[in-house]
């Protein structure tokens, strides 16, 4: 029995050091990353028991992202693997990502096309069995986003979740290298009527359901969350299966330092976690991930909203300060920066 299930892309990523640009580099790190995976990974890094539902390769590169998985306590027996055919017409995707400093940002740049995810086609996972005896179910919006079987199977999976009765959500995640504003609306709304817990920011409200909040400015780098809340009640006026949102608000004052903070409405009540100042910045990669673990786990754990969004909000505020997508912070950490604790030295 799994308490969550998650499903989607991950990709082999590799980082540039020490800020460099990737055309300076002369190695680059090597780790893991993918929304769905993070999340997984993130929840049994809490005491859940997930698993996380793929498509990959059998090469070098599919079974490092498995092992990387194995290493972090997710099930990994629900991948479907795919023979290596050796000239790569299906392949595991890859990431580059440049961490910026100062008013030079961080970068991404993906190298994803014919990914075996891409490929995967609805009945191709028998979501009835899969779900069986599992209490939540995730995925996000970048699933979908990859090619139009990919869309298919994402509503295929959410609509027998819900149907099943596992409590569903959907970071929205808008990726615009993926695809753009008309196409992500058409395929969002086709899956609202199945997600219960809903998370994404301004601009993904903007980009995926053509609702966009007053006075967004063209960055969408705000922390105030008066014109998000706006948006929230129009999400849950027109889309009414929707029974909770949540989102990450951020200001990045340079590359590697940000203000964050966490937001969740109930459908009754907002709540806004503390305002993490001047949070200095490890790596930001996985930061929303976290907080959607941080949310997931919360609930499952009876939480009240309250709690819940100080705990995501902690947690994915502590995110930022590892290297990598994964987040290796304690459920003790998390409580001990909810509550303002000291930075001090622990011995």
């Amino acid at each position: 029995m799994h308490d969550l299930i998650t499903f989607g892309e991950a990709m082999v990523r590799f980082s540039a050091p020490r800020h460099m640009r990737l055309e300076q580099a002369n190695y680059l790190e090597i780790t893991v990353g993918g929304a769905e995976l993070n999340v997984a990974v993130n929840c049994t890094n809490l005491g859940l028991r997930a698993a996380w539902v793929s498509r990959l390769v059998d090469n070098w590169a599919g079974r490092f992202i498995r092992n990387k998985a194995r290493e972090r306590s997710v099930d990994t027996s629900l991948i479907i693997w795919v023979p290596f055919d050796g000239v790569g017409y299906e392949r595991v995707g890859l990431y580059f990502l440049e961490t910026g400093i100062g008013p030079r940002a961080s970068s991404v740049t993906y190298d994803r096309g014919h990914s075996a995810i891409s490929h995967i086609k609805p009945g191709e996972v028998d979501w009835k069995s899969v779900l069986r005896g599992a209490k939540w179910f995730h995925t996000t919006g970048i699933t979908p986003a990859l090619s139009e079987s990919a869309a298919e199977a994402t509503l295929e999976a959410l609509r027998t979740a819900y149907e099943m009765g596992v409590t569903t959500s959907y970071d929205l995640n808008y990726r615009g290298k993926l695809w753009k504003p008309e196409r992500a609306q058409e395929v969002t709304r086709k899956l609202m009527p199945y997600i219960q817990v809903l998370i994404g920011n301004e601009e993904d409200f903007e980009k995926s359901l053509g609702i966009k909040a007053p006075g967004t400015t063209e960055s969408y780098d705000q922390l105030d969350p008066e014109s998000y809340k706006e948006v929230v009640r129009e999400v849950v006026r027109q889309y009414p299966d929707v029974k909770m949102v949540g989102t990450t608000l951020r200001v990045a004052k340079t590359g590697l330092l940000n203000d964050w903070r966490t937001l969740l409405y109930d459908n009754e009540e907002f709540y806004l976690s503390r305002i993490y100042e001047n949070l200095e910045i490890e790596d930001r990669v996985g930061g929303g991930d976290s907080f959607a673990a941080g949310l997931i786990y919360s609930i499952l754990k009876g939480k009240g909203p309250q709690e819940a969004v100080e705990f995501a909000g902690g947690y994915s505020a502590l995110a930022h300060t590892f290297p990598g997508d994964f987040n290796w912070a304690t459920e003790e950490e998390v409580k001990k920066a909810v509550k303002g604790g000291t930075a001090r030295i622990s011995r």
